[in-house]
């Protein structure tokens, strides 16, 4: 593994332990980084030319603008 990889990798496992930390369980935290993960991923694709099939209100560059109370209350929108 490339120390890029383990730099990634060890990121989210601090982002998993701030959520369990604060009382998120197992399950939700897992939902909640995978999300993230998606619109990460979908945003690169996007940087790279490629499409997106997700809205404009919910995609990664949404969340970037968000800050603090309001990017968890984005995350929970329905």
């Amino acid at each position: 593994m490339s120390s890029l990889e383990s730099a990634i990798v060890q990121r989210l496992w601090n982002y998993c332990h701030v959520l369990r930390d604060d009382g998120v369980s197992y399950g939700d935290y897992v939902e909640q980084l995978t999300y993230l993960l998606f619109l990460k991923m979908d945003d690169e694709n996007v940087q790279e030319g490629g499409s997106s099939q997700i809205g404009q209100q919910y995609n990664w560059q949404s969340l970037l603008i968000l800050d603090g109370v309001d990017s968890g209350n984005s995350l929970s929108r329905d």
